[in-house]
């Protein structure tokens, strides 16, 4: 362990071990959604889905999200809007699960307790919905052991499973890997083009430290593409047109490969740094080189565009639905009592 790794293992070692002092229960079960690892490992999809798999079974979900990035001082409701305001104020990730799933309560609260209870006041005052089978998603929650958690689920990228193995700031683990013996259940995600053997190893490492632990494999699987007036493309659209791809996310390699899947000809990319804020110049820039590269068409992220409103942006911008894609045993391994 280096230096800078010994320095942030005793800052992680003292939150840690504060917050499991004053940890905190919710009135209603908690499913945790997080990752070891800083970046991208796909949290939002998986967040998403799980919520929309909870209405299906009955259940009244409730995301519980720090907002990254949002400036709104919690706890608040996430309220869609598509502006630059709404970006600055709740971030793009609880935005974007705004706007696909409408009637899901979103609350921003660094405390995510605090934002719980704040949830049930204000929701018991206007709805009768709220009932046992209420159900609390902590979003990139893993880390936050503030809050008592009835199941822990770990996302793991394929691609990138554990980076060089180090800890901030040399590598990208958030914590040592001896604790994933916290999860309850580990998801391999982006697993669309990782080789068996590959795949294998890694959950062959896994179970080292979590040998009861079930895994998953799960894929983010295009879903077609999105006009910048709401209009949504099947992948036939996509046959025959060129494209520029560009991004400012966790993961921007995971975003091109997706891209080719989708049967789009790619002529050239362009990414930025996670939760870019864009400007005006960005946007001529990536305009510009997508017609250097003759690329009649640009397409970007659900997230990136979220980040996007406000700007004056070219006809020809397109996003392209990606949405997790599992097994059902997952789900029923998640939502069992």
């Amino acid at each position: 362990m280096t230096l800078f790794e010994f320095i942030y293992y005793l800052g992680y070692s003292a939150k840690k071990h504060y917050s499991l002092k004053h940890q905190k229960r919710l009135p209603h079960k908690v499913i945790s959604i997080g990752n070891i690892t800083a970046g991208g490992t796909g949290k939002t999809p998986a967040v998403i889905a799980i919520a929309d798999e909870a209405k299906k079974r009955g259940f009244y979900p409730i995301i519980l999200t720090r907002g990254y990035k949002g400036k709104a001082k919690g706890p608040v409701f996430v309220s869609y809007q598509p502006s630059a305001i709404s970006h600055q104020l709740y971030g793009d990730e609880p935005l974007l699960m705004s706007e696909i799933l409408k009637d899901v309560p979103i609350v921003k609260c660094a405390d995510r307790y605090k934002g719980g209870m704040f949830a049930i006041e204000e929701l018991t005052a206007i709805s009768s919905q709220l009932s046992a089978k209420t159900l609390f998603i902590l979003d990139d929650g893993f880390q936050h052991w503030q809050l008592f958690r009835d199941k822990n689920i770990l996302l793991i990228d394929a691609e990138n499973s554990f980076d060089n193995r180090r800890l901030l700031p040399v590598g990208l683990l958030r914590e040592p890997l001896k604790e994933i013996e916290r999860a309850d259940i580990v998801v391999l995600t982006k697993t669309d083009n990782i080789r068996q053997a590959i795949i294998e190893d890694i959950a062959g490492e896994i179970k080292s430290y979590n040998s009861k632990t079930p895994v998953f494999l799960s894929m983010h699987k295009p879903a077609g593409f999105v006009k910048l007036s709401g209009e949504t493309m099947p992948f036939e659209w996509a046959k025959g047109k060129n494209f520029f791809a560009f991004c400012g996310i966790g993961s921007p390699e995971s975003f091109k490969k997706t891209v080719l899947s989708a049967g789009c000809s790619l002529k050239g990319s362009k990414k930025y740094s996670d939760h870019y804020s864009y400007k005006k110049e960005d946007i001529e820039e990536v305009i510009k080189e997508a017609k250097a590269n003759n690329a009649g068409w640009i397409v970007t992220t659900e997230k990136d565009v979220i980040r996007l409103r406000g700007l004056r942006l070219p006809d020809n911008l397109v996003a392209l639905k990606i949405r997790f894609a599992i097994d059902e045993k997952f789900y029923a391994e998640v939502f069992k009592c």
